[in-house]
């Protein structure tokens, strides 16, 4: 099954209360066709599981993926802005997550070396450490490095 035809018969359903559960939903939405699968995703923190009997045990929201496109735009048609279990539901098509598409975007820029050629000296060039290093040396500028830390000093007492 491609990806594009799976979105198409996956309906979103959010809004569902804490005790929804996919038999609930399952026997809510067969009426409109068959159903393949219900997802409930699971809530963000792990840390729910190990807690008491009221924590939640899903985000608010599932998934059920339909046999075809059609029972699934019949479940959209009759059940967005209905009630279960005493919460009025969103139902619409489910979309991919954009999240997923970005596979590469968490790069730092100088990873690449294109970026590195163009931008950065050779360190012979730069000065580096050498040129650091000769520069706090030279009398010049050994008096502003102390008025600094002495008014850095000063700031603390205040």
């Amino acid at each position: 099954m491609e990806e594009g035809t799976k979105s198409k018969k996956t309906v979103f359903v959010g809004g569902i209360s804490d005790d929804t559960d996919e038999t609930t939903l399952y026997e809510s939405f067969s009426t409109f066709g068959d159903i393949l699968e219900v997802q409930l995703p699971p809530p963000v923190t792990q840390h729910y599981q190990n807690q008491n009997a009221s924590a939640p045990k899903h985000r608010g929201f599932a998934f059920v993926t339909f046999s075809s496109s059609a029972d699934a735009q019949d479940a959209i048609d009759n059940m967005d802005m209905n009630e279960l279990k005493g919460r009025v539901l969103k139902v619409n098509l489910a979309r991919p997550m954009k999240a997923a598409l970005n596979l590469t975007g968490n790069r730092a820029i100088w990873e690449s070396e294109e970026w590195l050629k163009e931008h950065v000296k050779p360190l012979a060039q730069s000065g580096g450490v050498q040129g650091r290093h000769a520069r706090s040396q030279s009398p010049s500028a050994e008096p502003e490095e102390s008025e600094k830390n002495k008014d850095d000093d000063d700031a603390m007492e205040e």
